[in-house]
């Protein structure tokens, strides 16, 4: 889930657009052309060559928006309490700046101290809320990848394509294609009738982020603490 689905924003450094479609399509496809299988019996030799971004294909369906709601549902708990331990430390931060030389020497070793416990409890809460999102990423991208493949495989069949290719790919080697070519939303079309969301209507979806990292840490005495890694674009 670092590739980009629906609506549903966040404020301030965490608003970011959803898209489930964060593992590279490669890996869950393992080529970047997709390529139709053998005819059918009775069925003409394909003669027509088109391309598909998978990302954005995964991305409007409705599973996939529906996919992301329950994700930013799932994940906003976290969310938050990542926001609240970065704003703790912002507030150190300011709190030993505006004390300056009004704070004692055991008060600034206790803020000191405290700073640094915080941003270490952030790093590891944020390392392991990153690792939680992206695995439930991966998990949405290849349910919904799978049957898309199906889906894809119809259709090159029965509209006599001899391949496919993924242009969303890391490794994709188209350079150009014609807009006239690109299937991406016929297919969006034929997985929805296929595979209708289920529980309603989809909603507006945003991928679960990394909170980004304190812009500063209280400052040290003698040694700064580690700062949380910024999030991943």
């Amino acid at each position: 889930m670092n590739s980009r689905i629906l609506t549903l924003t966040r404020s301030g450094p965490f608003k970011k657009t959803f898209q489930i479609a964060i593992i590279a399509a490669a890996c869950a496809f393992g080529a970047s052309g997709l390529r139709a299988q053998s005819p059918a019996p009775g069925s003409a030799t394909g003669t027509k060559i088109g391309v598909i971004n998978v990302r954005q294909a995964i991305a409007s369906t409705s599973e996939g928006k529906q996919a992301g709601a329950e994700l930013q549902s799932q994940f906003a708990p976290r969310q938050s309490e990542l926001e609240g331990l970065n704003k703790a430390i912002n507030d150190l931060r300011q709190r030993m700046e505006t004390g300056g030389a009004k704070l004692s020497d055991e008060e600034k070793v206790r803020l000191q101290r405290e700073g640094e416990t915080r941003a270490r409890q952030l790093q590891r809460k944020q390392d392991e809320y990153q690792e939680d999102v992206n695995a439930a990423q991966a998990e949405v991208f290849d349910r919904v990848g799978r049957k898309m493949i199906d889906v894809l495989d119809r259709y090159a069949r029965e509209n006599g394509y001899v391949a496919i290719l993924d242009t969303s790919a890391q490794n994709t080697p188209v350079l150009f294609a014609s807009t006239n070519i690109d299937v991406t939303q016929d297919i969006v079309k034929l997985y929805d009738t296929a595979y209708p969301a289920k529980g309603g209507a989809p909603a507006a979806t945003t991928t679960p982020t990394k909170p980004a990292a304190p812009r500063t840490t209280p400052k040290p005495t003698t040694q700064q603490p580690p700062a949380a890694k910024p999030p991943e674009q």
